[in-house]
């Protein structure tokens, strides 16, 4: 029988997924954000802008996805974070508006601002999207600052019948003065990059550019180890966030350490996330004609965020912890949405199978044929 703590479970899966895959399509972003340094000609740089622009859509579509799903599953979470940290989320929208402006505009007729103007665009998307999107999930082990009254629906005489406000009037940035946040948001940008150069060898028939993200990949790899294993040594050295079955929050010693012992196979799966990554970047600076590491490191992305996002939510553990009042953190059970909601989406979720598998496709379709120099003088080119 599907209960209702089943259905919350699920729907925290789902979204951790989509997370997972989001974080693992930033590679679009990372490329970009080498754009100038991958390609030193022109020609160079539009044949890295034509690669990920065949994905971009990808990327943006399932970041989309993700916060309408959070909406869908999570409604209490959406209006906190999407409402409360609105500068965050505004800027991190922004860039990836700017994106696809710039996609389609650099080379139009009439382009009075000139190429280069857009491709800075899509470096400072490729920048600032991962640090800002990166910062925004290590809050939910690191907290916001929130405060959630939901006696305001009821109260006849409150003149603001909102549950939740911000505690200051930052709105979200001040998530940035947290190191902590800074430390995985990096992580993030540079994972970021390690997976645009990785997919660049693979999909980009040049080797004059293959040649060059070969460099660049130690470069972006050295660093995103040393932030990503700062920040999990610190994860399960902190204290977390717990509630009990009464739904009192209460602060935990080493909370994040006893997930990771608990959920033992999740431990196991992203250790296996771990090993896929390392060889997914250490088979390819090794190998000069090995071209594929994009995909065991790609698997193993997902492998390693979706256990993360998982510790932070399963095991009674409080996933968006409020710095501001320590019983208005958030949970997958004093958030989610009502039992009806959550079963009827989960059988339209059934179909989930499909949708990927037409993905999976039109990817294929796509990449059947590697970009060349041919390619980026057709008219249909960016």
């Amino acid at each position: 029988m599907i209960t209702y703590s089943f259905l919350q479970h699920y729907w925290c899966f789902l979204v951790s997924l989509l997370g997972a895959l989001l974080v693992f399509l930033l590679f679009v972003q990372g490329a970009n954000s080498m754009v100038r340094s991958l390609g030193y000609t022109d020609e160079g740089r539009r044949l890295i802008i034509n690669s990920t622009g065949r994905k971009w859509e990808f990327t943006f579509t399932t970041l989309v996805t993700f916060g309408g799903a959070f909406f869908a599953s999570f409604p209490l979470f959406y209006s906190t974070s999407f409402g409360g940290a609105y500068w965050l989320w505004m800027i991190i929208l922004f860039t990836f508006v700017l994106q696809a402006v710039s996609y389609e505009f650099q080379n139009k007729l009439g382009n009075f601002l000139g190429p280069k103007t857009f491709q800075m665009c899509l470096v400072i998307n490729g920048l600032v999207g991962p640090l800002l999107l990166g910062g925004a999930v290590a809050t939910f082990f690191e907290g916001s600052n929130f405060i959630i009254v939901k006696d305001n629906l009821i109260d006849a005489g409150s003149f603001t019948p909102i549950i939740s406000r911000w505690a200051n009037a930052s709105h979200g940035l001040d998530a940035l003065l947290n190191p902590w946040v800074l430390v995985f948001g990096l992580a993030v940008m540079f994972l970021a990059r390690v997976l645009g150069i990785l997919y660049i060898i693979n999909n980009v028939n040049d080797e004059d550019i293959r040649s060059r993200a070969s460099v660049r990949l130690i470069g972006a790899a050295v660093p995103f180890l040393l932030l990503f294993v700062t920040y999990l040594v610190h994860l399960m050295l902190k204290d977390g966030y717990a509630y009990d079955e009464a739904g009192i929050i209460s602060i935990v010693p080493y909370k994040y350490l006893y997930n990771f012992i608990d959920m033992w196979y999740l431990t196991i799966l992203l250790l296996i996330g771990v090993v896929s990554v390392l060889y997914g970047i250490g088979k390819t600076v090794v190998s000069k004609t090995y071209i594929k590491g994009i995909w065991p490191a790609g698997i193993g992305v997902v492998l390693v965020v979706l256990p993360l996002l998982l510790m932070s939510a399963w095991n009674n553990t409080a996933y968006y912890p409020s710095t501001a009042d320590l019983q208005s953190s958030l949970t997958i059970v004093n958030s989610c949405s009502s039992e009806f909601t959550l079963r009827t989406m989960f059988y339209v979720s059934l179909i989930i199978p499909f949708v990927l598998a037409y993905i999976v496709y039109a990817w294929y379709a796509i990449d059947k044929k590697k970009l060349d120099k041919e390619e980026i003088a057709n008219d249909h080119a960016y």
